[in-house]
């Protein structure tokens, strides 16, 4: 079964063909590089070049991959969490390619999604385990105790790391996304010369926040710059520490006090070198077994929508045209 996954939640238009037993056939995706000069997504703009960019993306990817419309067995869609507008042209694509195939179609949770990139890897996920899904719209921490069961013990109370690496990067002048060009910068930079706040440390729960990390870089900005002696690079590599050690240490806590063995990281930020290497590190030094997806499932991608897919259909689902969007909504929970 060769199964087309369509990903559109936020502002990369990604499709992919996934077959079990194969692996991923093929995948193409296009960024939307106009939202740069805003410093963010911008909703209605998204949508729009969703609908500019996946007829292209799907016909290139069926060149690409030498594959006929009528090799594709079902389709697989993001339809939620995320931009509604985004999603609708996602979901609206999905529904005419099924119909016009009369293949099944099967909405899949976009977190679920990330999750499950992980296996893209080539192995399984080990359960019991616990899973940091970092993105720039989401912050979670999941104890997953066996397959399809997600138990939320943690998440931002304000701002996502990922908004709070592209809003930094916007006071800095380094571009859109953020995520990269913190990286970029804090790799010259020395992490230790600015001392910027770690919220909501401690063992008594889960949840993040970096809207005062956030406040407290704009400030340092602002009277640096007044002063002359603004450092990009220290502030990057300043801010992105404070990021990681908040989210390293609060993974860890989640893995021993749910008594894991396995963590995992999920979502765009999980591309992040430095969170990366320190995640590792921790969980070595505590005998947990640390697992990461491979670097091109980090993004939103068609791949792992389509290995989501492949889990509802094998369980006999068919959402038809019934299938609707939702801009919130707990994995598992729809």
């Amino acid at each position: 079964m060769t199964i087309l996954g369509i990903e559109t939640s936020c502002d990369d238009t990604s499709l992919a063909l996934y077959a079990p037993g194969r692996g991923v056939i093929g995948m193409q995706t296009a960024a939307q590089l106009v939202h740069e000069e805003f410093g963010g997504v911008v909703p209605e703009i998204a949508s729009r070049q969703h609908v500019k960019t996946l007829l292209p993306v799907y016909t290139t990817l069926l060149r690409k991959t030498k594959t006929r419309p009528s090799e594709i067995h079902a389709v697989g869609v993001s339809n939620g969490p995320g931009l509604v507008g985004s999603l609708l042209v996602g979901v609206g694509f999905a529904k005419s390619l099924a119909y016009g195939l009369g293949v099944p179609i099967v909405g899949v949770h976009h977190l679920e999604a990330h999750i499950l990139s992980n296996e893209l890897a080539g192995q399984p996920l080990s359960f019991p385990c616990v899973v940091l899904v970092v993105s720039g719209g989401h912050t979670m921490l999941f104890h997953i105790p066996a397959p399809g069961t997600y138990q939320l013990v943690g998440s931002t109370r304000d701002d996502a790391a990922g908004e709070a690496f592209d809003k930094i990067a916007k006071l800095l002048g380094l571009g859109f996304p953020g995520g990269p060009a913190i990286q970029q910068a804090a790799s010259n930079g020395d992490a230790a010369a600015i001392t910027f706040p770690r919220a909501m440390r401690g063992k008594g729960h889960y949840d993040f926040s970096f809207s005062g990390l956030k406040t407290a870089v704009r400030l340092h900005v602002e009277a640096a710059v007044a002063s002359g002696g603004l450092v990009v690079e220290d502030v990057a590599a300043s801010a992105q520490e404070a990021i990681v050690d908040v989210l390293v240490e609060k993974t860890i806590h989640c893995a021993q006090s749910h008594d894991v063995g396995d963590v995992y990281i999920a979502g765009g930020v999980a591309a992040n070198a430095r969170l990366r290497e320190r995640l590792a590190g921790a969980c070595s030094q505590r005998s947990i077994n640390y697992h990461a997806p491979l670097l091109e499932y980090c993004m939103d991608n068609g791949a792992m929508v389509a290995l989501a897919a492949h889990a509802r259909l094998a369980e006999g689902r068919d959402d038809r045209l019934d299938l609707d969007v939702f801009a919130r909504g707990p994995v598992g929970g729809r």
